[in-house]
């Protein structure tokens, strides 16, 4: 009897090498937005393992897919046929690791093939793949936001660069940490700051807000539409945007801007961009602190803010419209580049904080995927 089974695992084992798939090379459909890996092998007296289940895009769950090979029969037994691929937790977190099934529960002889421990299951971008269906791609950066990620009461100011080499490189940085802490998994749709510097563009010369953030549409948290296109986004205020907040742009939780504060301290709608009206770099009014790299008072030119002061710091949109700018890129300069917040009615401004004109040196963030 004994020999006879061996005989019969032999024979088995010729059988499966008719298949256009390599004997023990079961492959993983893509997972989320990363890559796949290819699927564990066989026991050594194992058949083909068969396909492993698919990992569905965009929701990161695993669906389990039979082993179709016949595990084949062990040198002391009959082994199992291959078991179905595990579950790998999505969420944020990107596809996990293909599964761990067992392929089988062959006697002495047969290894019991490591379904899917080869494979990495696909890493699905730095926050992951898994969540980014859901409809999100704009937002103001928030007070408590900027205060937590600078770890100041005052905010960044015009240093944007948040550990990164150059201050678009921060500022972006900024806008994926705050929509992924609002919404795990959407930091992969990549995010950009709506600024624009004075270098760093094609021969060193200007970059442009309007040139970064793709062509939409952009949607705010809630998924209430903000601009279907970017002709739309540069109005005065974004046109065919949601009544709700045309005229209040939401910050990084889906509350309008000028909501999330308190009464008699809600001058709050200065939001850097160093662009004029028409997301452009401002290269007859600002400066751009450096290019987003410093908090030092910039010299020269007329007062900032639209009132009293000694320097001229980045121009600045409104998040919700006032007597002193309708225009969300472009109403009129703030004091200067250091960090502050100034959120109580005081006209114009002065000094040199880039809020002290009715703000926090906030910013507008955009995502390439709607």
């Amino acid at each position: 009897m004994k020999a006879l089974a061996v005989w019969t695992g032999l024979v088995l084992a010729l059988g499966a090498c008719d298949s256009d798939t390599e004997p023990g090379s079961g492959n993983l459909t893509t997972a989320g937005a990363g890559g796949a890996g290819s699927g564990g092998t066989n026991g050594t007296a194992g058949g083909g393992a068969g396909n492993l289940g698919a990992v569905a895009a965009g929701s990161g769950v695993a669906v389990a897919g039979t082993g179709g090979g016949v595990a084949g029969v062990s040198a002391a037994g009959t082994g199992a046929s291959a078991g179905r691929s595990g579950s790998p937790a999505a969420g944020g977190g990107g596809a996990g690791a293909g599964g761990s099934a067992a392929a089988g529960t062959g006697g002495r002889g047969g290894a019991g093939g490591r379904g899917g421990a080869g494979g990495a299951g696909g890493a699905a971008g730095a926050a992951g793949g898994g969540a980014t269906g859901e409809k999100f791609s704009f937002f103001v950066t928030s007070l408590s936001g900027m205060v937590e990620l600078s770890k100041s009461q005052q905010g960044f100011g015009g240093d944007l660069r948040f550990g990164e080499a150059t201050g678009l490189a921060g500022a972006d940085k900024i806008c994926t940490a705050l929509a992924e802490k609002s919404l795990p998994g959407s930091g992969a749709k990549g995010w950009r700051a709506f600024l624009s510097t004075a270098k760093g563009g094609m021969n060193d010369g200007p970059i442009h807000a309007r040139e970064r953030i793709g062509q939409g549409p952009w949607y705010d948290r809630l998924g209430r539409t903000v601009a279907m296109s970017l002709s739309a986004l540069t109005m005065e205020r974004p046109m065919g945007a949601d009544t709700a907040i045309r005229n209040d742009l939401p910050n990084e939780r889906g509350e309008p801007n000028h909501t999330d504060t308190m009464q008699g301290a809600d001058d709050n709608h200065d939001t850097v961009t160093g662009s004029n009206a028409m997301g452009m770099f401002d290269s007859a009014n600002g400066n751009t602190c450096a290019d987003w790299t410093s908090t030092a008072q910039q010299a020269g030119g007329a007062a900032g803010g639209g009132g009293g002061g000694n320097s001229r710091g980045p121009m600045v949109g409104h998040s919700w419209p006032a007597g002193s700018g309708m225009n969300w890129m472009r109403a009129h300069n703030a004091p200067g580049c250091s960090p502050s917040v100034s959120l109580v009615q005081m006209g114009g401004g002065s000094g040199t904080g880039i809020g002290n004109g009715g703000g926090y040196g906030g910013i507008y963030c955009f995502a390439l995927m709607p």
